[in-house]
Order: C-alpha cells, then structure tokens, then sequence
C-alpha cells in the first residue's frame, strides 16, 4: 500500500534528525512536539493497500466487532493482482458489526471516499465508512447494501445501532439506489459538524444532521454480520 500522507514526511524528517550527530537537544525537543500533532497535521492521506502483506491486517490499524458473534476477520487480500483490505469473517449473527479503523488519525470534520465491492453474504452484503469512532459501541456509520439496495446512515450508541432521519424526507432507512451488483461502487462522505453528506458513484444522495457525537474521532470501514467486503483506495481528508 502506498501512503501518501504528512505524517510519513514528518517521521523520516524526525528520524533523520535524531540520527545526525549534529542534533541538539532544543531541535529534540521540537521534534517530538511535532509528532505529538500528527493527527492534526494530517490533511490527506490515500491507503492503496499495495505495499501491506497478503493474509495480516495492517499494524496501524485496530479491528472490532459490535454486537453478538465472536470475532472479524480484516486482511489484507490480492483480488485479481490488485491488493485490496477485506473483512472476511462470516458470522451467524445478524446483529453483528465488523469494524475496523485507523489508528494514527482523529478528526471532527472529514471527507472519506472509497471503493467498495460486496463480494458475497446471505443476511447482509457490502458496507461503508465509521467516523468519530469513541470506541466499539460508539460511533457514526453509513453503508451501503447490494442486497437491499440502499444506503442508510445510523449512530451506534452503547452498542445499539439508529438509523438517522434523512433531511427533508424523514425517518425512511436511508435512500433506495440503482442496483449496486457484486462490482466496486465508489462511497463518498462529508462530515462538517452536524451535517453529514452522502455520495454514491458521484452523485450526492442524501443528508443527514446529528449531534450525538460531536468530539473528534477516529475513522475506519465497517460491515455487517456475513457480508464479505474488498475495500480499495480508501481517501481521508481534514476539513475545517
């Protein structure tokens, strides 16, 4: 995978100065307050998966799951010659959700765009972006479903999962969309405070304006129960 981001700058310029005999203690120490804002200095950032290894999940990344069941299953896999990240767990349980979410990284306000292709499952398919991750049970989370053929956007709070009312239409799970099928569909989010956009292949679908959760959070991808998800090209970008 190849990560095109501020943080990875920051840390071999940081790394670079300690090493050099030249460094004083003062130029130390102003290095490490640059590490320490990574998470804010980070404005873009495309995870290709390319240069990740076949069968492990990332190191910089932490997988969970919400509900009933026993585990998730994110790995890296090569589809066709093209590594991608899958969650690849097929649990019994329908109330079951499989996060997974990037560890180096918090934010209010994002973008998040990303491939996604439902390669299989019986009671759910697909699936979509976390943002303002607190921990398992609390979070923001929009899919997308190639069974069922819509979108919805919910907030897991304590570990029980809403759907949120769409603007200017109501309480209506989300917005029906031409059939996705078992070929990749582009997600696409904006988060500005309590408004939260909702992009599928281009085209704006819905919004939606929550306050559950207003602090900074970390960001991942999301599937539910036995849905067998490849993810590619997966977009984080900081909005004021």
């Amino acid at each position: 995978m190849k990560k095109v981001s501020i943080i990875t700058l920051i840390l071999i310029a940081f790394i670079s100065c300690n090493q050099a005999e030249t460094n004083t203690k003062e130029e130390t120490k102003k290095n490490l307050e640059i590490v320490k804002q990574l998470p804010e200095l980070m404005n873009d950032t495309i995870f290709d998966f390319e240069n990740y290894e076949v069968g492990k999940l990332p190191a910089d990344w932490s997988e969970y799951y919400t509900g009933r069941g026993d585990h998730t299953e994110w790995k890296i896999v090569d589809d066709n010659g093209n590594k991608v990240l899958a969650q690849l767990s097929q649990g019994s349980s329908n109330y079951h959700f499989n996060d997974v979410v990037f560890d180096n990284f918090k934010a209010k306000n994002v973008e998040l765009s990303v491939k996604m292709k439902g390669v299989k499952g019986r009671m759910d398919q697909g699936g979509g972006f976390i943002w303002r991750f607190i921990d398992k049970d609390n979070y923001y989370v929009v899919r997308a479903n190639p069974l069922e053929d819509n979108v919805v956007l919910y907030k897991v709070k304590n570990g029980k999962r809403t759907d949120l009312p769409v603007l200017g239409k109501g309480r209506t799970y989300g917005v029906d969309v031409e059939p996705l099928g078992n070929d990749w569909n582009t997600l696409k989010l904006t988060v500005k405070d309590d408004l939260f956009s909702v992009y599928l292949n281009g085209k704006q679908i819905f919004q939606v304006k929550d306050t559950t959760f207003t602090e900074a959070g970390k960001v991942g991808l999301w599937t539910k129960a036995d849905a067998v998800s490849y993810f590619d090209d997966f977009e984080v970008k900081t909005l004021k």
